[in-house]
C-alpha cells in the first residue's frame, strides 16, 4: 500500500511546505477542512461532466489531506480529536466524488457504470470499516491493493483521462474488483490474528 510504504518519503518531500504553512499560522484542522472543501467541490466539478478538471481538484484536496498531518506533527499539535476529524473527512471527501461520479453517469443513462461505481463507494467504506474493528480488537488492520492513496489515484487518473480516452469503463471495473478484493484481504488478515 503506498500509504504506508511510501509516508516516510512523502512526509520529507511535503515537510518545507508544512513548516511555511505553520509559519503562517494555519492549523491542521483549517488544512484538512479545507481539503475536503476542495475534494467537494472537485465532486460537484465531476458531476457535471468536467472529469479532467474534477479529478485535477479533487487530486489537489487529496495533497492537502497529506500536508495536514504532516503539520500537526512538526507544530506538536497530534491530537486524537484530529485524527477522528481527518479520518472522518478522508471519508466525507471519496463518498462525494464517488457520488459525483455516479450522479453523472446516471444523467448520460450509463446503469451498468452506475452500479459499478455504488460498488466502488460501498467498498470505500468497507475496506476502512474492516480496519477499524480490526484496531478495537487489538490486531493489525491495515494491508491489501487498494488502500486510500491507491484509490484516488486510480480514480483521478482513471476518471480524469477517460475525458480524452475511453478508459472509464476500464477503471470502474478495475476500481471495483480491486476494492472488492482488498475489503476480502483486510477480512482474512484481521480473522487470522484473532483467536479461534
Amino acid at each position: 500500500m503506498l500509504d504506508i510504504r511510501a509516508r516516510k518519503n512523502v512526509s520529507r518531500a511535503v515537510d518545507p511546505i508544512a513548516r511555511v504553512v505553520a509559519k503562517l499560522g494555519l492549523s491542521p484542522a483549517a488544512i484538512t477542512l479545507s481539503g475536503v472543501a476542495i475534494s467537494i467541490g472537485g465532486a460537484v466539478l465531476i458531476s457535471q461532466g468536467y472529469l479532467a478538471v474534477g479529478c485535477g481538484v479533487m487530486g489537489f484536496g487529496a495533497l492537502l489531506d497529506v500536508l495536514d498531518g504532516v503539520l500537526a506533527r512538526l507544530t506538536g499539535r497530534e491530537t486524537l480529536r484530529g485524527a477522528l476529524l481527518d479520518s472522518f473527512t478522508d471519508r466525507i471527501g471519496e463518498v462525494a466524488v464517488w457520488s459525483g461520479l455516479a450522479y453523472y453517469l446516471g444523467t448520460q443513462r450509463e446503469p451498468t457504470l452506475v452500479i459499478l461505481t455504488i460498488g466502488g463507494i460501498c467498498g470505500s467504506l468497507v475496506i476502512p470499516y474492516v480496519r477499524a474493528k480490526a484496531e478495537a480488537f487489538g490486531v493489525e488492520g491495515k494491508g491489501g491493493w487498494m488502500g486510500r492513496a491507491e484509490r484516488l489515484l486510480v480514480f483521478g487518473f482513471g476518471v480524469g483521462l477517460s475525458e480524452f480516452w475511453p478508459i472509464l469503463e476500464v477503471t470502474l471495473w478495475t476500481l471495483a474488483v480491486l476494492i472488492w478484493l482488498t475489503v476480502m484481504q483486510r477480512f482474512y488478515l484481521t480473522w487470522k490474528q484473532l483467536e479461534a
